[in-house]
């Protein structure tokens, strides 16, 4: 009866990393807009990312979450934006993005 105990816990832990997706602190996620939807058939690549982040640590990031090499990480600050929501005025606030160049042939997928 052990054996088909562990065996269960084996085969539930098997399933939990695989659903398990890899994160990095660095990358806070892909920035979806039309123009970087086709600057990704180039091989450019846009992420969000911390204010604190630098391009070597992108570099990284981008290295062992996706297994590429990038060519060039180019940064960009994102400034506050004021906006009226139902006659309030408040601030959006802006942040950080990257810009991630890929050597010919490599593609970064989203799942």
């Amino acid at each position: 009866m052990a054996t088909t105990k562990t065996k269960k816990n084996k085969e539930v832990k098997e399933v939990v990393d695989a659903k398990k997706e890899k994160t990095h602190k660095m990358i806070l996620g892909a920035r979806i807009t039309e123009k970087s939807a086709i600057a990704a058939e180039k091989g450019v690549y846009t992420f969000n990312v911390p204010n604190e982040a630098n391009k070597n640590e992108i570099k990284k990031a981008i290295k062992f979450l996706y297994n590429v090499s990038p060519l060039k990480v180019s940064i960009t600050r994102i400034a506050d934006k004021t906006v009226t929501r139902r006659g309030n005025l408040s601030i959006k606030h802006g942040g950080k993005k990257a810009v991630v160049y890929l050597k010919k042939g490599d593609k970064i997928t989203f799942a």
